[in-house]
């Protein structure tokens, strides 16, 4: 299993009138988890593209527990559960406040596609180098 964390800090146009984070913008937090996740392994969505790969979202499913409010610092908790061995991934994300308690979970299904194409496709091989340490056997 491949696990990473970043943190962001609530901004002010994130909240409603309830000065709750507006829970459409948990999508987006989920984001900046991936992308910061797969940075954190030495490999980025640009480089992904520029490979000729895309990676849309095919399906997202979000719990939400609690709420996060303006100017809280959250920590987003990103997992790749199983190592992908065909055109899709799956990312568990958790989203928690600064007393470690969890506000949101959720799953995020992707597919890796053939930028020229949309047809589906591996994931990139630099990707995969990176990312298949962690999914080997312990002796």
């Amino acid at each position: 299993m491949y696990e990473s964390t970043t943190q962001v800090r609530v901004r002010y146009a994130e909240t409603d009138q309830m000065n709750v984070v507006y829970y459409g913008n948990y999508a987006q937090y989920f984001e900046v988890g991936r992308v910061e996740c797969i940075r954190q392994l030495g490999y980025t969505y640009k480089d992904m593209e520029a490979s000729g790969v895309m990676m849309p979202v095919i399906e997202l499913n979000i719990k939400y527990l609690r709420p996060a409010t303006y100017d809280d610092l959250i920590t987003i908790k990103t997992q790749i559960r199983e190592l992908p061995k065909d055109h899709k991934i799956d990312f568990y994300q958790e989203v928690y406040n600064e007393q470690g308690k969890m506000l949101t979970a959720g799953k995020v299904h992707l597919y890796f596609l053939e930028m020229k194409t949309w047809k589906k496709t591996k994931m990139p091989e630099e990707m995969y180098q990176r990312l298949a340490p962690y999914f080997e056997e312990k002796a």
